[in-house]
């Protein structure tokens, strides 16, 4: 699998939620080293499931366009028939 790539900015903006969730939430203080080893596994936790639920929902979603392309192509033969 190809590695996530996260920008500076947004994994600064991750941080930052998980930093608020764990003092809203749990009424505790991380800091920033914390916060970026607790994203770190959960993207490897639930990265793949993701990923993979991400693959098969474009799957399905090109299957039906292609089903639906190929009715449409269907719709668009002319009828053959033999010539007197």
């Amino acid at each position: 699998m190809i590695p996530l790539k996260i920008s500076k900015e947004q994994k600064e903006q991750m941080v930052w939620r998980v930093q608020q969730y764990f003092e809203k939430e749990r009424t505790e203080s991380i800091g920033n080293l914390e916060a970026e080893q607790l994203i770190d596994f959960m993207i490897g936790l639930v990265g793949p499931p993701v990923y993979n639920h991400a693959i098969g929902d474009a799957r399905r979603t090109l299957l039906e366009r292609m089903s639906a392309l190929e009715d449409e192509l269907y719709s668009l033969e002319k009828p053959v028939g033999r010539s007197r």
